[in-house]
């Protein structure tokens, strides 16, 4: 067989392998919990109390160092990880059950920030720091054992 050809077909077959191995390997980007759906689901309003006012709405966002310096109010840095199931079910309970006012809860990723990691001695994915307003530490809770915001709002909110 000619040297050229082999040399091709090898070719070939490494790229086809290098990129079934890319999308079979590669995280899907999966639509966050958090993303606003719309839906044509009519709404009953009748066991709504229209004096009661919401007062959850705190604020669940991605972590940057600008947005901690820039956030008013009580701020917790959230350590998650996407493959973390306890992480998924604490995202789920706070687009259930909203972040009270004045609550602004920064979503850092536990996988690449591992020199705030090391900052706040977070050595756990689930892991809530309370700061304040100059990113010092003041309490943190690991909510592993009780994957649910209500857990973090007793432990660092009470």
């Amino acid at each position: 067989m000619d040297k050229k050809l082999l040399l091709t077909i090898v070719g070939i077959s490494l790229l086809i392998i290098g990129a079934i191995s890319y999308v079979v390997l590669t995280p899907k980007q999966a639509e966050s919990p958090l993303t606003p759906t719309t839906t044509n689901q009519a709404v009953d309003t009748a066991d709504v109390d229209p004096v009661a006012p919401n007062t959850r709405d705190g604020t669940y966002i991605d972590y940057s160092n600008e947005t901690l310096v820039a956030t008013a109010g009580t701020k917790l840095l959230f350590f998650h990880a996407p493959w973390c199931p306890q992480c998924r079910d604490i995202e789920k309970s706070i687009e259930k059950d909203g972040i009270p006012s004045g609550v602004t809860v920064l979503k850092v990723d536990y996988d690449t920030n591992q020199a705030l990691r090391q900052e706040y001695g977070v050595t756990q994915q689930t892991t809530f720091v309370k700061v304040d307003d100059q990113g010092n530490k003041l309490a943190s809770y690991v909510a592993y054992d009780e994957p649910q915001f209500s857990s973090v709002e007793r432990e660092l909110l009470k």
